[in-house]
């Protein structure tokens, strides 16, 4: 079932094994079932450190991962492949004894928890969002002995989910009620949980000669040039890797001819932890402000101090904001079509953009959906022309152009669109269970309104060196009035900034 390659990667895996470990597999005469049939034996036929017992869970086909004489509650229904291969992985590295790579001030938390809690994640195979999520619930079922998590294939389960209105993943169910949806860290689960951060340790720290407020590549490549100049460097981040999380296939970075958002954000970590960094993870900026230091208010209410500042918080995809966007959100409104597009599999669904972003949806989406609309406000789509070619091919594809999407409707999920044709004056509506907003970007500088200089768009004006309108405050990335938003560019005016702000640093 493995390919040789992958084969050859798992077996260097399993020899860190700590101890023995069992999978309990329920195995059903259905496809899927013989699918993890074979994947099950497959990896304990590469291990003498593990067995296979058959067992019986509330789903067929499902296996535990369990340390002998013990059920740690790590369960997987369906065939955890594609992006969630690596969950497995680690899960069973963790099950035999393997500490996850997570701060002992996280274990604590976990630890400290009130259960039993039983988590449900459903997932995609294609979801590049979704495997974060379920690697942390089961580092948390690993780390304590009344917590179980079980992720469940949509696909191999969708009358499941069907039924559990899911329409978005990774989708999270607590005692069998909806918990979270989206990706979620480690940290904004125990958030939710009521596990909340110890803020007088921020609180306390000393200050930092340049705090780096955002995670993506321009924080990312900021960190490791100020960390490099060997001053005290810091990097405060809601989510590490930013935006980048959520992009599936990057074929324009250089030196790569092609790589996955999850796979380079990972890598930029690493090479960040290989520097005296100090990373802080899961914390929003909710204010900057300037007295003998300037002092970064977080949403958590812990300040922190610094030197100098690189703001890198990146941007988001737009909101469209018309009537039922927000009402129907995870409720067949999505943004991601790599992620959500197998939930409506044989189904109509809306694109609306047609710039590169939307166009490039579309073709995705086609290839799994029964139809897809594009919707453009323009008189013509934006997207490149390689891209447009392609769309133009496709047979299960509709193109309308002047046409102004005023309200999705619906009553518990998404039933239509309403439109106006720009040409006719028409008022038009379509039927669909989905519609994938891909609209552009809007910078994360709402919490520094009134602060720095920005365009009109919202975006913090920078020079060349990549100073704002404040001594001592820089900026990088999407950010920024940066001509253009790509990877390369981000990393590269992340590098700008940094070594702005250290020159600013010498000088004063």
């Amino acid at each position: 079932m493995l390919d040789q390659e992958i084969k050859s990667q798992l077996n260097e895996y399993l020899k860190l094994l700590e101890n023995n470990i069992v999978i309990k597999a329920s195995i059903g005469s259905d496809d899927v079932s013989k699918e993890v049939e074979e994947l099950v034996n497959e990896i304990a036929g590469m291990s003498d450190k593990i067995t296979v017992e058959n067992s019986d869970f509330p789903r067929t086909p499902s296996f535990s991962i369990n340390r002998e004489g013990e059920d740690t509650g790590v369960v997987f229904a369906g065939v955890p492949l594609g992006h969630e291969f690596t969950s497995l992985v680690l899960a069973l590295l963790q099950v035999s004894g393997r500490p996850p790579k997570v701060d002992e001030k996280v274990i604590a938390q976990i630890q400290q928890l009130n259960g039993p809690l039983h988590f449900e994640t459903f997932v995609s195979l294609s979801c590049q969002n979704c495997p974060d999520v379920v690697q942390a619930l089961n580092v948390m079922s690993v780390v304590h002995p009344d917590i179980t998590h079980t992720m469940i294939e949509g696909s191999a389960f969708k009358e499941e989910a069907d039924g559990r209105d899911v329409m978005a993943v990774p989708a999270v169910f607590l005692d069998g009620e909806s918990f979270v949806n989206g990706r979620q860290t480690l940290e904004s689960i125990l958030e939710r949980l009521g596990s909340s951060v110890d803020t007088t340790e921020l609180n306390e720290k000393d200050p930092f000669d340049v705090l780096v407020v955002g995670g993506g590549p321009a924080g990312s490549s900021a960190a490791i040039y100020a960390a490099r100049k060997g001053i005290r460097t810091g990097i405060v981040a809601e989510r590490f890797g930013g935006q980048v999380q959520d992009t599936l296939g990057i074929e324009n970075f250089i030196t790569t001819t092609y790589t996955e958002g999850p796979k380079l954000v990972a890598n930029m970590e690493e090479h960040v932890r290989e520097y005296e960094v100090d990373i802080m993870n899961s914390m929003r900026a909710k204010s900057l402000t300037k007295n003998d230091l300037f002092e970064l208010e977080l949403e958590n209410g812990a300040t922190l101090k610094s030197k100098t500042v690189v703001i890198s918080t990146g941007a988001r995809w737009r909101n469209i904001g018309v009537p039922g966007e927000a009402e129907y959100k995870n409720k067949g409104v999505a943004y991601c079509p790599h992620c959500d597009g197998p939930i409506f599999a044989g189904k109509d669904v809306a694109v609306i953009g047609g710039g590169n972003s939307g166009v490039e949806a579309a073709i995705d989406l086609a290839g799994i959906v029964n139809h897809v609309t594009v919707i453009e406000y323009a008189a013509e789509l934006k997207a490149d022309s390689v891209l447009q070619d392609r769309l133009k091919s496709l047979p299960n594809v509709t193109v309308l152009t002047n046409a102004k999407t005023e309200e999705i409707y619906g009553s518990d999920k998404v039933e239509g669109l309403r439109y106006l044709d720009l040409d006719s004056g028409d008022a038009k509506e379509i039927t669909l269970a989905g519609v994938f907003v891909q609209i552009g970007l809007v910078p994360n500088t709402e919490w520094l309104q009134g602060t720095v200089e920005m365009n009109k768009f919202g975006e913090i004006i920078v020079d060349s060196h990549g100073t704002s309108s404040i001594p001592g405050v820089f900026a990088a990335g999407d950010c920024t009035n940066s001509a253009y938003k790509q990877i390369i560019i981000s990393m590269g005016s992340g590098a700008t900034a940094s070594l702005g702000a250290f020159d600013h640093l010498i000088r004063n």
